[in-house]
């Protein structure tokens, strides 16, 4: 088996994390936005932690908890559990190169986000566009729950159908 391993991320890992996302737009389509600034995207300064996936010490994944910015899937949260913003998080970012998806890196990403999480007292939401049916079946998988549906907004105007999910409670 190969050797894959979650950590960190470090600045050092940007250029790595940016190539890695650029392919995944070229195979997925994800992300709907960021892939014409890539290394911006990923070090956003809403970033609180994030995490890369290395297989054979290349970067092919990556995953990131960020402080909420007005995403539906946080709104619909707070209001339905009563929880404040210094106690929930968005995980975000969240992406692995298609030859590396065999080594559930994208599961062992979500670990470490919600490990930290858990660590910080915080509940993590995200929310998925309907059209990327692999990941919707990870979160599931996973235990999160569906919270509602939203039409995310990215680009010039345009909007897609997105599923809001909550992590499991722990």
């Amino acid at each position: 088996m190969e050797s894959t391993v979650v950590r960190s991320f470090t600045t050092s890992d940007l250029e790595g994390a940016a190539a890695a996302l650029v392919a995944v737009h070229a195979s997925d389509g994800y992300p709907v936005e960021g892939v014409a600034s890539p290394e911006g995207w990923i070090q956003s300064a809403n970033v609180l932690a994030a995490w890369v996936g290395e297989l054979q010490g290349r970067i092919v994944g990556h995953v990131s908890v960020m402080r909420p910015q007005g995403e539906e899937s946080a709104t619909m949260w707070m209001e339905q559990s009563g929880d404040d913003k210094e106690h929930v998080a968005v995980l975000a970012r969240l992406f692995v190169v298609a030859e590396a998806r065999k080594h559930a890196l994208g599961q062992q990403l979500m670990q470490a986000a919600l490990a930290w999480a858990r660590e910080h007292e915080i509940r993590l939401v995200l929310d998925v566009l309907t059209k990327d049916a692999a990941a919707i079946r990870l979160y599931q998988r996973l235990g999160w729950t569906k919270i509602g549906e939203a039409s995310h907004s990215f680009g010039d105007n345009q909007r897609a159908d997105a599923i809001c999910f909550v992590a499991p409670e722990t």
